[in-house]
């Protein structure tokens, strides 16, 4: 993978302007995970980062069950129910994520949004990866 940057602009912090992927890899799409323990059961209820990096750890066990790794996603989509949440804990998930991502920083929209279908969801996230054949 390769960050696109294009020329002049302002280095983004915490996410990548663009990705490209190149190679012998197959293109895997994760479906919007929500903060489902392996029962689905929701956990973190109230509290946005718990939730933030559940969703996230399950979209990398997908990338898993795929053959990859968080290091193959090449673009999220993060979308929250409560911005003024989401902002006030944006360290503890900026934390949260490195714990998960490392320094890896895919392209990335967040989007905030009414509601989610499952109650008291707060986050849903949805990805794209790359994955090494």
């Amino acid at each position: 993978m390769k960050v696109i940057q294009p020329e002049g602009w302002k280095e983004p912090i915490g996410y990548s302007n663009g990705i490209a992927v190149s190679g012998i890899w197959k293109n895997v799409h994760v479906s919007g995970q929500i903060a489902w323990d392996k029962d689905c059961q929701l956990v973190g209820a109230g509290d946005i980062a718990v939730q933030f990096e559940q969703a996230l750890r399950n979209v990398v066990s997908v990338v898993q069950a795929a053959g990859g790794e968080a290091e193959h996603v090449a673009r999220l989509t993060i979308f929250i129910t409560d911005k003024a949440a989401y902002l006030a804990a944006r360290k503890d998930i900026g934390g949260r994520y490195r714990k998960i991502f490392g320094t890896h920083y895919p392209a990335m929209a967040l989007v905030i949004v009414a509601g989610l279908l499952e109650d008291g969801a707060m986050v849903e996230i949805e990805a794209a990866a790359g994955v090494p054949i």
